[in-house]
């Protein structure tokens, strides 16, 4: 890239990115940026928000704000923004160990509500009434506990959720995402613009008073 009197920066801005409490947003945490050589180092370290102790776990940094921190720095540098004008700063806390009396808690929980949730249905729906019948009219014969059924059909269902998860503990089978990785990222998306468009309405609620 030519060095000239009226340098340009090219930057795109990550959507979404986590820093710790009190950590220091910089642009080039927050940004992929392309310019000369000369004014790499000094944008990539350009502060552009310091968190507060008490301020909220999300912030919204958007262009303008980039936009007044770099021409303070370099006033004649020409900004050109690919892609979305803002990215939102997710601020967590340091990482507790795990407890691993919750984690069996919730897994027992877990475990206990959905093997209920499955005898239910199964109850609703009449499931061995219908595996006696279709083993009657497979052999001929009625029998109360047609194990040569529910055996398979038992195995079938976690080999089927399974299957359907694409997980087996932290295994994955193959990259296709999964049915709950997909509603979780786009619940994810659903929340990161309900914030965005939040911040942005606060924004403008500061912006209009005297």
């Amino acid at each position: 890239m030519t060095t000239n009197s009226n340098p340009t920066l090219y930057i795109r801005l990550r959507k979404r990115i986590c820093v710790r409490r009190g950590e220091p947003i910089y642009l080039g945490r927050i940004a992929q940026l392309l310019v000369d050589p000369e004014y790499e180092t000094p944008l990539n370290r350009l502060l552009l928000h310091q968190p507060k102790e008490r301020e909220g776990n999300k912030i919204l940094i958007d262009m303008m704000l980039i936009a007044e921190k770099v021409r303070r720095l370099q006033p004649h540098m020409q900004i050109e923004l690919f892609g979305e004008p803002h990215c939102l700063v997710e601020v967590y806390e340091a990482r507790k160990p795990p407890n691993m009396i919750q984690i069996i808690a919730v897994w027992l929980l877990l475990f206990v509500g959905s093997g209920l949730a499955i005898m239910n249905f199964h109850a609703d729906v009449s499931m061995a009434e219908v595996h006696q019948r279709i083993y009657q009219l497979l052999t001929g014969r009625w029998v109360e506990h047609p194990l040569l059924l529910q055996i398979p059909y038992s195995v079938g269902i976690g080999v089927g959720m399974i299957i359907f998860f694409n997980h087996l503990f932290k295994k994955k089978f193959n990259e296709e995402p999964s049915p709950l990785e997909v509603e979780m990222f786009l619940y994810q998306e659903n929340v990161n613009t309900y914030v965005i468009t939040e911040e942005y309405a606060k924004i403008h609620e500061t912006e209009e008073r005297p």
